[in-house]
């Protein structure tokens, strides 16, 4: 389970250190196999344990590659699909070209989302936190069906 939002720091190589709680896990569960991708939605990356990875790439293969919405998204997430391997420090290198997309600089924000981690900015993960909390009130959990149920 990967949850939280944890500031770290790039190395000057690109490297990020993954928060030694969950060091132990990723290698028990995958070896220390990772894959990160970009986020179709949001200027982010998403981090996947390579076993959760297949099952994206299980979802992927089961689209069309003659229906162009299904060839764009198979496109944009397998095409920027990197398997990223934890060092003996925990490190992982975070490749240049989604560095770019993300506008990853020294300081960023590591979220857990259950079965994945986002990589943001940190600049960018705060605007995301307060658009977020801007538009709760002004769009309520009724708008959402499956949310209009939700408690904590």
């Amino acid at each position: 389970m990967l949850r939280g939002a944890h500031a770290i720091s790039l190395d000057s190589k690109g490297r990020l250190a993954i928060p030694t709680r969950y060091r132990g896990p990723l290698h028990d569960e995958c070896d220390g196999l990772l894959v990160c991708t970009i986020d179709i939605s949001h200027p982010c990356l998403l981090l996947y344990p390579l076993t959760e990875w297949e099952l994206v790439e299980k979802k992927l293969r089961s689209l069309s590659s003659t229906q162009p919405q299904e060839r764009r998204l198979q496109r944009l997430l397998l095409g920027h699909a990197a398997e990223c391997e934890l060092d003996g420090n925990g490190r992982m290198l975070v490749p240049g070209p989604l560095r770019q997309h993300a506008a990853l600089e020294k300081k960023i924000m590591l979220v857990g989302q259950l079965n994945r981690f986002e990589i943001w900015s940190e600049h960018r993960w705060q605007q995301q936190i307060n658009d977020d909390l801007l538009a709760l009130p002004e769009e309520g959990w009724e708008s959402s069906e499956r949310l209009r149920d939700f408690s904590l």
